[in-house]
C-alpha cells in the first residue's frame, strides 16, 4: 500500500512531476485538426505532454487541468480518450469507456443531457481543438484564419 501511495503521490510531486507540469505549461496553442481515436490517445499526458479528450464529438485540450486529466490525476482516464460515455454515467471504471467509436445511440434523454452539459463546461474552461472522427469520416482542413478566429473569441 505504500509504495501505491508513493507511485501515485511521488510521481506527481517529484522531480519528474513537477517536470511534466511545466513542460505542459510551456506547450504553444495547439492548432484545429481533428483527430480518430487512435491519434487521440496519443494525447494522454504519458507519451506526450499535452493532454486532450473528447465529448460528444469534439475534442478539447484540457492541458491545463493536467492535474485532474494527467495520468495521476482523479479522472486521468478519460485522457486521450472519448470521455462522454463515462461523464453521462458518472463512471470512472475503464470497463464504461469503449475503445472503438461511441455513437451514445444508448444512452437515455437525462444521460444525453449530461453530456452537452459537460460538452458546455469543457467549452467554457478549455480549448476546442477539433472533432472526433467517426470511421471513414475524412478531417476537415482548417484555415488559419478560422484557427486564430475561434480561439480569439474563446477568450
Amino acid at each position: 500500500a505504500a509504495y501505491r501511495l508513493y507511485l501515485r503521490w511521488g510521481t506527481r510531486n517529484g522531480p519528474g512531476g513537477a517536470a511534466r507540469q511545466g513542460e505542459a505549461a510551456a506547450l504553444p496553442r495547439m492548432k484545429r485538426r481533428d483527430f480518430s481515436l487512435e491519434q487521440l490517445r496519443e494525447f494522454d499526458g504519458a507519451r506526450n505532454p499535452r493532454i486532450l479528450l473528447a465529448v460528444n464529438g469534439k475534442v478539447f485540450d484540457v492541458t491545463k487541468g493536467s492535474k485532474f486529466y494527467g495520468p495521476e490525476g482523479p479522472y486521468g482516464i478519460f485522457a486521450g480518450r472519448d470521455a462522454s460515455r463515462g461523464l453521462a454515467t458518472f463512471c470512472l471504471d475503464k470497463d464504461a469507456l469503449r475503445d472503438e467509436y461511441d455513437d451514445l445511440s444508448d444512452l437515455n434523454a437525462v444521460q444525453m443531457e449530461s453530456v452537452r452539459e459537460w460538452e458546455m463546461q469543457f467549452k467554457e474552461k478549455y480549448d476546442y481543438v477539433g472533432r472526433l472522427l467517426k470511421p471513414g469520416e475524412e478531417p476537415s482542413e482548417y484555415t488559419d484564419e478560422e484557427d486564430t478566429k475561434d480561439h480569439t473569441k474563446q477568450e
